[in-house]
């Protein structure tokens, strides 16, 4: 049986600064703020409580995919992310399944997690995250 929890929402905005203030306005605190090179995105972390996040996603290149999906569809939703406890026997579970994976390999992703995404064809047009946090 595999495990699932909700680790984060990501959201996607042109800037972290403009959309934090409405998060700390709800009384929310930013606690984490990092750099995700491979992806060309900066990540802003909100907690919600001690297991699930409101992640905004800022590209920093207009090559990456978040800046992709500004583009074609604007600011909002872009993704849901489901922590898992092994990420490569969840990933050959759903692919002995018949579900499509965009990354059939995790790659490092933010909190240096291992993470990858499960095509949207698969899911009913949502794009889903599978992280597993590092040991």
């Amino acid at each position: 049986m595999m495990g699932f929890e909700l680790d984060h929402i990501g959201i996607a905005t042109e800037s972290l600064d403009a959309v934090k203030t409405f998060y700390e306005a709800m009384g929310l605190k930013l606690d984490h703020v990092e750099e995700v090179k491979s992806e060309k995105v900066k990540v802003g972390f909100f907690a919600l409580n001690n297991r699930c996040n409101i992640e905004l996603l800022e590209p920093t290149s207009d090559s990456g995919t978040v800046a992709k999906f500004l583009e074609k569809r604007g600011p909002g939703i872009h993704h849901i992310c489901l922590r898992v406890g092994n990420i490569r026997e969840t990933i050959k579970r759903l692919v002995n399944g018949g579900v499509t994976m965009i990354h059939t390999e995790p790659f490092k992703g933010a909190h240096n997690c291992e993470v990858a995404f499960i095509h949207p064809k698969s899911t009913g047009g949502v794009l889903i995250e599978l992280s597993q946090p590092n040991a």
